[in-house]
């Protein structure tokens, strides 16, 4: 049986548990929405309310300017990365496989091998 505790997107936090959770500041997670990373649930309230995914996307976005990268780069790398385990998660649902390769840690080739050529051979 599933519940909305099960559900990653389910806005069960509130700002300040949110913020307490992650180790950061309500003012970190408003700038966040700001910056068009996360859109937090309205309570019936008015309060902001956050999901797990919300709070993994933000912790991510954290660490990164820990790192030294400002705040809109930091953003696009964690939209990526979530497009991309998205996408990930979607080959795997619809039967795909994910080989070591598709690993997303791991840097891909920016071009391939070329032959050489003659003049570059001895002779």
């Amino acid at each position: 049986m599933s519940s909305s505790f099960d559900d990653a997107d389910y806005p069960a936090y509130t700002m300040g548990r949110a913020a307490e959770m992650i180790g950061v500041t309500p003012a970190f997670l408003r700038s966040l929405g700001a910056a068009g990373l996360i859109e937090p649930e309205r309570s019936d309230g008015g309060h902001r309310r956050y999901s797990r995914h919300q709070l993994t996307l933000a912790a991510r976005v954290r660490q990164l300017l820990d790192e030294g990268v400002q705040l809109t780069p930091a953003c696009r790398i964690v939209t990526l990365e979530d497009r991309l385990a998205a996408a990930h998660r979607t080959i795997v649902d619809l039967g795909g496989i994910l080989t070591p390769d598709d690993d997303a840690d791991v840097p891909t080739h920016t071009h391939q091998p070329q032959t050489p050529h003659e003049y570059d051979q001895a002779g």
